[in-house]
């Protein structure tokens, strides 16, 4: 049965989405610092330390953005790209089967 989805236009969104993640590294990366930095306020209460705790977990937790994004990759079949990209070639004309 062929995909009536597009695999390409996935594909493409897979990328944008990576791209967006990179620029968003280092504002994030800046973010856990500072919250990593707030620990260290003296007589900190431990409820803030605690919530602080949370929020670093939480932004390290950005690395399973990029997994899941290598799951929607690995979740296409095999060669659907290239059968897509080969059916495109010429144009985008609707199939009559």
């Amino acid at each position: 049965m062929p995909i009536r989805w597009s695999v390409l236009k996935v594909n493409e969104a897979m990328d944008e989405m990576e791209a967006q993640l990179d620029l968003a590294e280092a504002f994030l990366a800046q973010a856990e610092a500072e919250a990593r930095e707030a620990t260290n306020i003296a007589n900190l209460p431990e409820y803030m330390g605690q919530r602080l705790s949370r929020l670093i977990y939480t932004i390290e937790r950005r690395q399973e953005m990029k997994a899941a994004v290598g799951s929607v990759r690995n979740a296409i079949p095999d060669g659907a790209m290239e059968v897509e990209q080969r059916s495109t070639q010429y144009g985008s004309q609707q199939s009559l089967i």
